[in-house]
This record gives C-alpha cells, structure tokens and sequence, in this order.
C-alpha cells in the first residue's frame, strides 16, 4: 500500500523538484535561456507571417479582370479622399506651428514612423500581446508607442534581432494617463481581464466627478502625453460608464476599446527621433 502511494506521488514529487531547480537557476542563465528559445522560434513565427503574406497575393492573383476593375476604382476613389486628407493635414500642420511660435510653446517630440508587420497574436487571461517582424535591424526601443487607423495599439515590452513584443493596452499590465476629450484632468487608464475572443476592454480611475458618460451618451478617451510615451491626444477608446468609488472622492469607469485589436495585420511603431 505504502508503495502504491509512493508512485501515485511520484510524478508530483518530480515536478516540485523540477520547480526547485529551476527557481535556483540564477537570474541572469533564466533570462539568457529565455532570450535564446524566443530567438530560435523566432525564424519559424517570421516564416509563417511570409508564407500568409504569399498566399494572400495568389488568392488575388485569381480574382476575374472585373473584380480587379471594380477594386481599383474604389482604390481611386480612397487614394482622392487621402490626398484630401493629406492637404488637410498639411494645413492643420502650418495652423499648429504657428501658434506654437505665437504662444512661444516647444514642440511636439518628433517620431519616426516604422511599418510592421503582425507574426503572431498570444492572447490570454493575464496578457494579450503582438509579436511584430521587426526588432534590432529596425532600430526598435524597448517601449516605443505602437498606434494603427484606430489609435493605440499598445508598447513594445521586448526587442529581439528581427522581432519585437508589442503589449496591447488592452492587457492588464499597461497603465498609462488619459482625457476624456475635450478635458483636460487627468485620470488613469489600465487595461482590463479580458477573454480571447470577447471585445476588449480597459478601466479608468480617478474620474472627476463632474464627468458623466453612459452606452447612450458615450465618450471619447485620449492620451494625455503625460509620461512621455504617448503623444497627446491619441485615440483609447470609449468611455461606455462611470460610477462613483467607494471612497466617493472620484469615479470609476469602463472603456470599451477598438476590436480591431484582435485582429490587426500591421501596425506602426512610433521611434523616438531624440530618445532621452
């Protein structure tokens, strides 16, 4: 009987002294394995993303001329829209540098914006994060902004030879400061727990009370630019409720973030042109 026991508890006898063992690896042998697992299955993620890439263009390779016709009006028609656009920017650009010399306010940080491609999407209870195919060779910094059409993507939290980890705000660890648009109180923002396939979401804390927000009468989240990370005004999300907190001192709420973030296919990484 006792022996039955004893290899009952065998395979968990095991797995504590492999948990031993490894908790007295020294820190810097951890995070050299770890550097080095990633690297290794890096190539394969990387080759992966070319292999989607080259079967997306046969797939249109076979579209008939008529479907190929039809797609390139409406690329005209999205190409006379941006070159409107670009014009609009252009002169908002000059109105903002204006009344910078006027007000005698410093610029804006300056960024150098790096396309990049999506490798491959690790979604979880406790993080939700990108791995994009350009790391070192890039000049991507540990921490840059990541922004895509709809606002902030998220930070990068690690930078390897070709790849880099890009955390999205909508995973617990990423705090950072927000408006409300058109305010200019601070309050924090922080990502929230959110299942895989469910939009995703993030928290605010230290609302005003004199902010009200509702599902009928929602509204817009920014960045502050507070910190240094994230220039001011970048879209978050929607602020979709707020609640008094216990404390009654400030108010609490919820944001309902972009779903596109579960499914993006490129993103652009801002890089710091004067890295302090």
């Amino acid at each position: 009987m006792p022996h039955n026991r004893f290899d009952q508890a065998r395979p968990f006898l095991t797995l504590l002294l492999v948990v031993l063992a490894w908790l007295a690896v020294p820190v810097v042998v951890k995070t050299f394995a770890r550097t080095s697992f990633f690297e290794l299955q890096a190539p394969v993620s990387v080759a992966a993303s070319y292999a989607r890439d080259l079967q997306e263009y046969w797939t249109l390779r076979l579209h008939t001329n008529s479907e190929l016709i039809e797609a390139g009006r409406d690329l005209a028609r999205l190409a006379a829209t941006y070159e409107l656009s670009v014009q609009q920017n252009a002169s908002l650009q000059a109105e903002v540098a204006r009344l910078e010399d006027l007000l005698k306010m410093p610029p804006y940080a300056d960024y150098r914006s790096e396309y990049a491609r999506v490798v491959r999407r690790d979604f979880s209870g406790w993080w939700q994060r990108l791995v994009i195919r350009k790391g070192k060779n890039y000049g991507i910094p540990v921490g840059a902004p990541v922004i895509f059409s709809g606002g902030v993507v998220g930070r990068v939290t690690e930078v390897y030879a070709y790849t880099s980890v890009v955390e999205l705000i909508s995973s617990p660890g990423v705090r950072l400061a927000a408006v409300i648009d058109g305010e200019t109180q601070p309050i924090s923002f922080q990502g929230g727990v959110n299942p895989a396939f469910d939009t995703p979401k993030g928290v605010i804390e230290f609302v005003p009370l004199n902010v009200f927000a509702s599902s009928t009468m929602p509204k817009r989240l920014v960045t502050s630019g507070l910190g240094g990370v994230f220039p001011p005004g970048l879209g978050l999300g929607t602020v979709t409720r707020v609640e008094a907190s216990a404390d009654g001192l400030f108010k609490t709420g919820e944001v309902e973030l972009d779903p596109r973030l579960h499914s993006l296919t490129e993103v652009t990484v801002l890089v710091p042109l004067n890295p302090q």
